[in-house]
């Protein structure tokens, strides 16, 4: 018999309680030893719990509790479970995380003081969707050419939302809050702060990138408007928040931001709360996985083939290598970065205006691809909005600085990446 504890039964950690008891045939059938909850941690014992497991509010109650075999990290927060789940592998433990914000900061320092003691996380990443086992073991024989993922379903629903009913971001921000798919403070969601942490995650382990978020490009969706979405849907495009990785030479880019990508592409099918990941490997070619992001019984059932992994015996190293992979890719500097750009701003509504600005675009080797006109509520003021040529982020922020110099451009410049 193995013996579970769980740092943090909340949403998550209850259904990992419920499955590992409601499901626990098939599960002991497909591990080959029963596994059962011992024991939970959670802030608030005066909280009703519907779980039948033992409950305790000091976490050293499980992580030195020499009954429990397997850890699950639960908690969310960064330096607290770093601590806690250090002290379980010093133990001896075995531990199972979904804490993606733990996972950004410490996961290098946590594959050293693992070693051979198995430190799972694929609920950590897109929720249900197992594409940490996909990088890890499916796709082991690809040097992978590039990712992309939808890894926030807030973000995700907005932006549906947007374009299939027209709603105003304020408007769907304040839906999603009251649905619960939006926090209070939805800045990590909306932000691209929650689906850089994923990111991170995986890049380590297709390229061994260790990177901070501090360290790539991070934009969010708060800056979008009615107005990009019919430019999108003329052009073609879809509009995403994206995570995006992708091997340039003997570097990486690593960012995250909105993006428009063609509407024909797989990944610009995935609507509402989904997750979705493609990945692209040198051997394989285009592979995506698709499924939902979040939520108990989702989360859980990551969880819990992680814990039926380790049971099994087939955990292997945590970051999916055992030598080499982190010395041969950098990352790239955001300034590197090349793809293609969508501008809108807002200027004078008088002749020679459309030189002016491409005239500043040119000077920073910047070529227009495709452009459109729209009127304002104000007739001395006209949008435009383009898009560009490949080039580096570099020329296209100095481009914006310059572009916001000009006495003929009025207020502030949207700029939006595009990828195909």
């Amino acid at each position: 018999m193995v013996k579970i504890g769980i740092l943090g039964v909340g949403t998550v950690g209850t259904s990992v309680a419920k499955i590992l008891q409601e499901n626990a045939d098939i599960i002991e059938a497909r591990a080959g030893r029963s596994i059962i909850a011992k024991s939970g941690v959670v802030k608030n014992l005066s909280k009703k719990r519907d779980v039948s497991i033992l409950l305790s509010d000091n976490p050293l109650d499980v992580v030195n509790d020499p009954e429990i075999d397997i850890v699950v990290e639960l908690m969310g927060g960064v330096e607290e479970p770093y601590q806690l789940v250090k002290q379980a592998l010093s133990n001896g433990k075995a531990v199972v995380t979904a804490n993606k914000a733990l996972l950004a900061y410490h996961r290098y320092e946590l594959q050293e003081l693992a070693g051979d003691t198995p430190l799972m996380y694929e609920a950590s990443t897109a929720g249900g969707i197992p594409i940490i086992g996909a990088l890890r073991t499916g796709l082991s024989a690809n040097h992978v050419e590039s990712m992309q993922g939808i890894m926030n379903g807030t973000c995700n629903y907005m932006l549906t939302k947007m374009i299939n009913e027209g709603a105003q971001y304020d408007a769907i921000l304040k839906e999603a809050q009251e649905l619960g798919y939006a926090e209070a403070d939805p800045t990590f969601d909306v932000g691209g702060f929650d689906a850089s942490h994923k990111l991170l995650i995986l890049a380590s382990i297709a390229y061994g990138i260790d990177a901070k978020p501090e360290d790539i490009l991070i934009e969010g969706i708060e800056n979008i408007t009615q107005t990009d979405v019919a430019f999108a849907k003329e052009f073609g495009y879809e509009i995403k928040l994206l995570g995006i990785a992708k091997k340039v030479g003997e570097g990486v880019e690593l960012r995250v931001h909105a993006t428009m990508i063609p509407q024909e592409s797989m990944i610009a099918k995935v609507d509402g709360v989904m997750n979705a990941v493609t990945v692209i490997g040198d051997r394989v070619g285009e592979t995506m996985y698709y499924g939902p992001g979040a939520g108990g019984d989702a989360t859980a059932s990551a969880v819990i083939s992680d814990i039926v992994d380790i049971v099994r015996g087939n955990h292997g190293p945590m970051l999916g290598y055992k030598k080499g992979l982190e010395s041969r890719l950098k990352l790239l500097p955001k300034e590197e970065i090349v793809t293609q750009y969508y501008l809108r701003l807002e200027v004078a509504d008088q002749s020679g205006v459309l030189a002016e600005v491409t005239s500043t675009l040119g000077e920073f080797g910047i070529s227009i691809e495709a452009m459109l006109q729209k009127p304002t509520a104000d007739e001395s003021i006209a949008k435009l909005l383009f898009t560009t040529h490949k080039c580096k982020e570099s020329q296209m922020q100095e481009a914006i600085t310059a572009l916001g110099r000009l006495a003929v451009v009025q207020g502030e410049i949207a700029m939006m990446r595009i990828e195909k």
